[in-house]
């Protein structure tokens, strides 16, 4: 049965008349039969007695006629859900990004979301870049910050925050007072450099374009890490610039720009193709972009 044949059930029950139930469900009266015929004979019992010309209803009837009310009401009640939330976003919303992207480019995004949607749960996981394009593969992630290009075609990028790679050292280094430094300047210092990741990358090579090998004193997995080491004397090392602000603020490393050479820290927001977004990350993204593409381009 379905719930058109559900609705023609309830108007003969509560109007106790086929006719009546036919004009107001637009029907001719031998279609409102059959339909109640059809339900009865998918229940296996007798829902309505038409003797004497009058119709009631059975004991089989009553007890019928209080599911049909609640399923009715469980369906307009759902119809409701569904239109609401497509006005209000609503639910929860999983976020995949890694250290960087989590302190230093989602808090302002997260707090103006919460302050707009306050009702919408927020679930970040902090994952590497491989892992982030891989949650959003298999879906346990509603979309994700990563470092872009993004080549799997099977995802969307959605740019909302330009970046690139500076030298940072300690502020009483030797080369704190400068501007711009020329690759040749930093090979001879130690250097700590990320483990592994896009980032290593891209300092290797630039390195090895320049047939030059970097004077590597250690390896890290986490640009918070390889601050603090840096800022404690320990060596010179690269990360993103909005990475290191925070740190220039509290006078702790030096910012150096690099004169001929350029590293992108380009991001995005990634989400599946065809996957079919919430109105809650539909306006995560909304806001994203709106708070952090035009801080994104450095003169």
């Amino acid at each position: 049965m379905d719930f058109d044949q559900l609705e023609t059930f309830l108007e003969v029950a509560r109007n106790l008349s086929f006719s009546r139930a036919a004009e107001r469900r637009f029907r001719t009266q031998p279609a409102i039969s059959a339909q109640i015929r059809a339900i009865e004979e998918e229940v296996g019992a007798k829902l309505l007695d038409r003797t004497g010309g009058k119709v009631s209803i059975t004991a089989a009837g009553k007890i019928f006629l209080v599911y049909v009310e609640s399923a009715l009401d469980a369906r307009r009640a759902a119809m409701r859900a569904v239109a609401e939330a497509e006005r209000v976003p609503g639910g929860e919303i999983v976020v995949a990004a890694n250290e960087g992207s989590c302190l230093h480019i989602l808090p302002e995004v997260f707090a103006e979301f919460k302050r707009s949607y306050p009702d919408v749960g927020i679930t970040v996981r902090r994952l590497e870049t491989r892992e982030i394009l891989e949650s959003i593969i298999d879906n346990s992630s509603d979309f994700g910050v990563a470092a872009m290009p993004v080549a799997d075609k099977r995802i969307t990028a959605v740019p909302v925050h330009r970046d690139e790679l500076v030298l940072i050292v300690p502020t009483g280094h030797p080369l704190a007072k400068l501007k711009e430094i020329q690759i040749s300047q930093i090979a001879d210092y130690p250097l700590l450099l990320p483990k592994m990741g896009r980032t290593r990358d891209g300092i290797d090579l630039m390195f090895e374009e320049r047939n030059m090998k970097p004077n590597v004193s250690m390896e890290l997995d986490s640009t918070e890490l390889l601050k603090r080491f840096v800022s404690a004397g320990v060596g010179i090392g690269f990360c993103a610039h909005s990475n290191a602000q925070g740190d220039v603020r509290l006078g702790i490393i030096s910012v150096i720009k690099l004169a001929d050479a350029q590293i992108r820290r380009d991001m995005a927001l990634v989400f599946r193709k065809d996957k079919a977004l919430s109105r809650a990350a539909l306006a995560f993204i909304d806001i994203a972009v709106r708070l952090k593409t035009p801080q994104a381009v450095r003169k």
